[in-house]
């Protein structure tokens, strides 16, 4: 990862921390689908690797990636695909489940790793290999509640995002327990699924992130001046 890619990845997850999963796109779609969600304001884009030919439609975008948004691949299993990402330049590494060894290679590569976990043990675990926020995942399974159990051990420095049955309807629930991102999949992009009609909804994604922040920014500032 370069010094542009790092400060659009930072950026990324400080103001707009939502990743667009484009699980079964096809190369011959992905140009349309991408620009949409660019336009919608989406920094964070991965195609998982059990997608139709992933590494083309990767190569494509990588190729023309605007400076603030980044690209990568999900359900990355193997090493050997933490070389093929660094080679393309996609430097966004997405995992569903905590394998030191693969997050090890990935942080040598120069990759940003977001990481794939359920249990305080695989989250700990993905912490000291290098993770670079950690993906809950199933979250609409586990619950709030869940995450809310465990948060307490997460270390605090290190971004947290519900991935698995998220859409604009429970972003609010996940949100007000310290979640700091967001990872949609087939609510957002599915295959059949016109560019047009992504856009729509990644442009409603964006929409309620903001009003959420806003909301929280606003209440922090009302607790601070009701402590002076």
């Amino acid at each position: 990862m370069n010094e542009t890619q790092r400060a659009a990845l930072d950026a990324a997850l400080k103001e707009l921390p939502l990743v667009a999963i484009l699980r079964g796109i096809r190369p011959e779609e992905i140009d349309k689908v991408f620009d949409e969600l660019v336009a919608a304001g989406f920094r964070l884009i991965e195609i998982p690797l059990n997608s139709p030919l992933p590494w083309k439609s990767i190569e494509k975008v990588a190729a023309r990636c605007p400076e603030h948004v980044l690209v990568g691949a999900g359900t990355v299993l193997e090493v050997d695909d933490t070389a093929e990402l660094a080679r393309l330049g996609a430097p966004l590494m997405v995992t569903p489940n905590s394998d030191p060894e693969v997050i090890r290679a990935g942080v040598e590569q120069g990759l940003a790793p977001l990481v794939g976990c359920m249990t305080p043990s695989e989250a700990l675990s993905a912490a000291r290999a290098g993770a670079t926020a950690l993906k809950l995942f199933p979250a609409g399974r586990l619950g709030t509640g869940y995450f809310k159990d465990i948060s307490a051990i997460l270390p605090p420095e290190l971004p947290v995002f519900a991935v698995g049955g998220i859409d604009k309807s429970n972003m609010s629930d996940w949100h007000g327990v310290g979640i700091r991102g967001f990872g949609f999949g087939s609510n957002l992009y599915r295959p059949g699924r016109s560019a047009t009609e992504v856009g729509e909804v990644a442009r409603e994604l964006v929409a309620e992130w903001r009003r959420l922040e806003e909301l929280y920014t606003m209440t922090e500032l009302f607790e601070h001046e009701g402590d002076q």
